[in-house]
């Protein structure tokens, strides 16, 4: 998986993401917190714009991510800002190392989906349960099975004035992994197009294996919502929002 090309025509391709009312849903919960969340992990950060929504809000948010390209894009959107700006690091979330501990964790826009083999995932959550305050929350989302599976066979086309993506999808029952081909196209200054190619692979991570898993790195209270709302999720939900916290 590469965000060479990708990463900069990232935020024009996920304008319809409501990166806002991600972040006002994550308030609402970081409110039922046994704990005040004043800092913030965002881990899987991609370009920043929930790191950097979430510190004009006045969080201290400490912000990583496995790609270096991703990361740039983040620090220079961070750089307009007036306000304390995330502190970036290049770290997979399965080697995530804080100096001291924060009071929630966040995942977004199913970044755990990208960790593809068990050992990874059980290693994240040990790590997370290690970087929290007691009391502290973990709040992440994942594409549901049931999304990443209706996406085989599919194709999507993606378009600004000056790029063009193609994504093909295949999903194997054998791996339970979802092969996003991305075909990108951006226009140069000269006005010619400029092509290239990514893959992409999500893990299709069944509610008992996330749930079981958390558990075995020590958190309580495992809660399971849809999309955006707290209420159980329904049999066709494309997304999960897991919210579990360290016992104090």
């Amino acid at each position: 998986m590469s965000y060479e090309s990708l990463s900069g025509a990232y935020d024009a391709l996920t304008e319809d993401v409501h990166y806002r009312r991600r972040a006002d849903f994550l308030e609402r919960l970081f409110q039922k917190s046994p704990i005040p969340i004043r800092t913030v992990a965002d881990l899987g950060c991609g370009t920043g714009t929930i790191a950097c929504l979430l510190a004009e809000r006045g969080y201290r948010v400490i912000a990583s991510d496995g790609s270096e390209e991703m990361l740039t894009m983040a620090a220079a959107k961070a750089a307009s800002l007036t306000c304390e700006p995330p502190f970036f690091l290049h770290q997979p979330m399965q080697r995530l190392r804080l100096t001291e501990p924060v009071d929630a964790v966040i995942s977004t826009l199913d970044a755990l989906n990208y960790l593809t083999g068990a050992a990874a995932v059980r290693e994240t959550f040990r790590r997370v349960w290690r970087s929290l305050a007691p009391g502290g929350q973990f709040i992440f989302d994942v594409n549901t099975p049931f999304k990443l599976r209706r996406m085989d066979g599919g194709m999507w086309l993606d378009e600004t004035e000056n790029v063009y993506c193609v994504w093909r999808t295949e999903f194997s029952q054998r791996t339970q992994i979802c092969t996003y081909w991305v075909d990108l196209f951006e226009r140069q200054p000269s006005g010619a197009w400029r092509r290239s190619c990514e893959e992409h692979r999500e893990r299709a991570w069944s509610r008992e294996e996330l749930c079981a898993w958390l558990a075995e790195a020590g958190f309580a209270r495992v809660r399971v919502s849809g999309d955006l709302r707290l209420g159980e999720p329904r049999p066709d939900e494309d997304r999960w929002i897991f919210r579990c916290e360290k016992n104090r």
